[in-house]
């Protein structure tokens, strides 16, 4: 069982950045693909971001490539979303995620964590 514990999310004027992490509660998630969702008021949780189990490939929504980058650290354990330029429309609550295919870390992954509130004032 991977648990998965993101960051305090916050409150960020538009244009602004944000970085959000996500800590896995296992060394062995090193073999896991990761990756980050959102889900906006009145919206369906959509793919943002995902990363390999070794860092190697990243994939992004459209909506967040060159603004968002995900990165994990050496160890592999810990899972980042850089999030620059922020937009009020990238207001969400975050959610953590592992799998161990990468093709279903960006669709539908087997790990989720609690989620983590991001609000991008005007």
């Amino acid at each position: 069982q991977v648990q998965l514990v993101e960051s305090e999310g916050g409150l960020v004027q538009a244009g602004g950045s944000l970085r959000l992490s996500c800590a896995a509660s296992i060394r062995t998630v090193g073999t896991y693909a990761m990756g980050w969702f959102r889900q906006g008021p009145g919206k369906e949780r959509e793919f943002v971001a995902a990363i390999t189990w070794n860092g190697g490939s990243t994939y992004y929504a459209d909506f967040v490539k060159g603004r968002f980058t995900i990165s994990r650290e050496s160890n592999k354990n810990t899972v980042y979303l850089q999030m620059n330029t922020l937009k009020p429309e990238d207001t969400a609550v975050y959610y953590c995620a592992a799998d161990r295919s990468i093709g279903d870390t960006r669709r539908n992954p087997d790990y989720w964590g609690q989620g983590t509130q991001v609000t991008v004032s005007s």
